[in-house]
């Protein structure tokens, strides 16, 4: 039997640059996607304790050529939280799956607009939607008052309309300086700073430990208590992306969410990739593909580029996932050790208008 865990990241006053494919230097995410922060995870896990411990552990994850493994863990991707009321209460963010919540409204013209925006929904009324009674008729009302500007209802109490409120995004310009002719150049760096005074916000993510993940928990909670230390994401020289964490059992609004049993569907909150994608994982799914790259830490080389299954997406069976090797021809070359990005899916299960 798994366990779960509910992992907050408080960056404090710490700004954090997130980059992602295409976006360029000048623009920056507001939070982090499950294969960048396995990534940075095992890396750490590495330096902490060794080659030979994190092969063993990677080992233990499926892939193309042992599909059959059982992953010690699977992580989400983070989300945004805030803590409103004093900090008496914590809203916790999930991407809104791609299928319409039940009693969905087959006219919604006056509020689709506004139900589009809402990628990312309030806990509570995620649960509603999705795993409770779903769509009502005073969401469709106080939908269409948030179109006009004047909504003052049970979504608006629980924060469904102030997503943007737990951060803000700002370009901070920098100067690179050529190590050959000493020549300078400015650019801009974008940069996320999450909210730190009256109503705190962070980060956070979900852990499911198999029972053999479970014996790694010490370490692997060792391993990111140094990597806030040392800050994830991009410009981390400059003092980005470090966090303090805040490692807990599921609070019951949670384990209600994961142990919930009359869902259809399954909805991922991380990543999903696969070598093999069968005709029936695409069965009445509804998706978005992401294009992850980027580089090797190591190098200056840049990793084989994937396209993975975005959060969100959704599947009529839970969906596994595997490790992708993205080692380049030219790091293979060097014989150095894999590259990999995990797809190793997690998800949650709910209803859908069908």
């Amino acid at each position: 039997m798994s366990v779960w865990k509910l992992v907050k990241l408080n960056f404090g006053r710490s700004p954090a640059h997130f980059g992602e494919v295409g976006i360029g230097m000048e623009e920056t995410s507001d939070r982090v996607r499950s294969d960048a922060l396995f990534s940075a995870w095992v890396s750490i896990y590495a330096r902490l304790f060794g080659k030979e411990p994190v092969e063993e552990l990677l080992q233990q994850f499926p892939t193309k050529d042992k599909p059959q493994l059982a992953p010690p863990f699977r992580i989400s991707s983070t989300f945004v939280y805030r803590e409103v009321d004093g900090g008496d209460r914590t809203i916790y963010y999930l991407p809104r799956p791609l299928k319409f919540p039940t009693n969905y409204p087959d006219d919604d013209l006056a509020f689709f607009k506004t139900y589009k925006k809402l990628n990312y929904l309030p806990l509570e009324v995620w649960q509603r939607w999705y795993q409770g009674e779903g769509f009502q008729e005073s969401d469709t009302q106080e939908l269409i008052a948030e179109t006009k500007g004047n909504s003052q209802g049970d979504l608006k109490t629980l924060g469904t309309f102030d997503y943007k409120k737990a951060f803000k995004i700002d370009k901070v310009p920098k100067i690179a300086v050529d190590r050959v002719t000493r020549a300078t150049n400015l650019y801009h760096t974008g940069f996320v700073q999450f909210a730190w005074e009256k109503e705190k916000a962070g980060l956070y993510f979900l852990l499911q430990l198999s029972p053999e993940g479970e014996k790694l928990a010490d370490k692997l909670q060792a391993a990111l208590k140094l990597l806030g230390e040392e800050g994830i994401g991009g410009e981390r020289s400059s003092g980005a992306g470090r966090f303090e964490v805040n490692w807990s059992d599921l609070p019951e609004i949670w384990k209600q969410i994961v142990d919930f049993k009359n869902g259809k569907y399954h909805s991922i909150v991380s990543l999903f990739w696969d070598s093999e994608i069968k005709a029936d994982c695409l069965k009445n799914a509804s998706y978005e593909i992401q294009e992850r790259g980027g580089w090797i830490a190591e190098s200056q080389l840049r990793r084989k580029m994937v396209r993975m299954f975005a959060e969100g997406s959704v599947f009529l069976s839970s969906p596994q996932g595997m490790l992708a090797d993205v080692t380049p021809q030219e790091f293979e070359k060097l014989k150095k050790h894999k590259i990999y990005r995990s797809g190793i899916s997690l998800s949650l299960p709910i209803k859908a208008k069908e």
